[in-house]
């Protein structure tokens, strides 16, 4: 007997990903359903071979059902997730509203599965954010063996990161620079994205740091160890799919570049493409639909005593949403559930 899943948010990106990763690593469903806003109600959306119809979220009864992928807002979702966990349907939500819960487990699988317990306190599960997902997949092999005591990001995110708006956006103003007269002023972003960085994602916070970059420390804390200590500054960039990260890590042993690269080469999730030639390392274009995360440019950092440096590059909308969501609910199915 198979599982009865809910995708919620069928419409927008991580949802419609949600669905093709279910459909292509065959998912053991029994049901699917896909559900949205009224609005969105009737649009036919795409699993597999089939077709589905959208269903209303505000109706829906999630009784009987065993996993609800959640891929919408916080205040959507403060509203939807307590009623589908109540019903005794596990959420796992992807949005920021139960990461840093106490009682909610924040899980990437290939990190720390052992978590997946911690669901019942209140039958949720987080997703972390989609900059912080990739990167503890590659700190943890290397923190097993040497022990990190700081890590410093920077961050390199593509505009599917803030949705549909944000490809658009990117869209419309590169069109708009060949074409002086169709001005397209910045509306999703606080500057023009096309041909440019911007060096703000999320808001201000008290300290200097956005939003973005608290989450990367608050997250990787809670998933990996909380005594390592962690800086980022996260950017905006005109890539339409695809983050990328440049990651100093400094350990508490000495840890030689080729020794972890032949670690990295050996954890789950990781592929490692780094030859020190053109082209010897992955950029965001070829990780788009992939489900790996690609670690590059490993070499020593000789400006402190236990350095290594790496360059980071995944599929945001994958690894970073809605295929860490699917790999929990895989977990969470052969670990707990355990009814296919």
């Amino acid at each position: 007997m198979g599982y009865r899943i809910a995708v919620v948010g069928a419409t927008g990106n991580v949802g419609r990903e949600m669905l093709n990763i279910l459909a292509e690593r065959q998912f053991p469903a029994d049901e699917v359903v896909a559900l949205a806003s009224r609005k969105s109600q009737g649009t036919e959306i795409s699993y597999g071979d089939a077709t589905l119809k959208t269903r209303d979220l505000e109706q829906f009864d999630f009784t009987g059902f065993d996993m609800a992928l959640f891929a919408i807002g916080s205040d959507a979702t403060k509203i939807h997730a307590p009623k589908a966990a109540k019903a005794g349907c596990v959420v796992i939500d992807n949005s920021s509203l139960y990461r840093y819960d106490a009682d909610v487990p924040l899980i990437v699988p290939e990190v720390n599965a052992h978590a997946i317990h911690g669901y019942a306190k209140k039958n949720i599960i987080a997703n972390p954010n989609c900059s912080t997902a990739q990167m503890v997949v590659a700190l943890k092999p290397l923190h097993d063996r040497a022990r990190i005591k700081r890590v410093v990001v920077s961050t390199y995110q593509s505009v599917s990161g803030a949705g549909k708006d944000g490809i658009d956006e990117l869209w419309d103003q590169t069109k708009s620079i060949y074409n002086p007269t169709d001005d397209k002023p910045p509306k999703q972003f606080t500057k023009q994205i096309a041909f440019n960085v911007i060096p703000h994602i999320d808001s201000f916070m008290d300290s200097g740091e956005t939003r973005e970059e608290w989450k990367m420390v608050a997250e990787t804390k809670k998933i990996v160890d909380t005594k390592i200590k962690v800086t980022a500054t996260c950017v905006r960039v005109p890539v339409f799919v695809g983050h990328s990260e440049a990651i100093n890590l400094e350990f508490e042993e000495f840890l030689d570049e080729d020794e972890a690269r032949d670690i990295l080469r050996e954890a789950p999730g990781i592929m490692v493409i780094d030859k020190r030639e053109d082209g010897g390392y992955v950029t965001p274009i070829e990780c788009v639909g992939d489900f790996a995360t690609f670690v590059s440019r490993i070499r020593q950092d000789s400006t402190i005593e236990n350095g290594l440096n790496l360059w980071c590059v995944s599929d945001n909308l994958r690894k970073g949403a809605a295929l860490n969501a699917v790999q929990i609910a895989e977990l969470l199915g052969r670990e707990v559930l355990k009814k296919a």
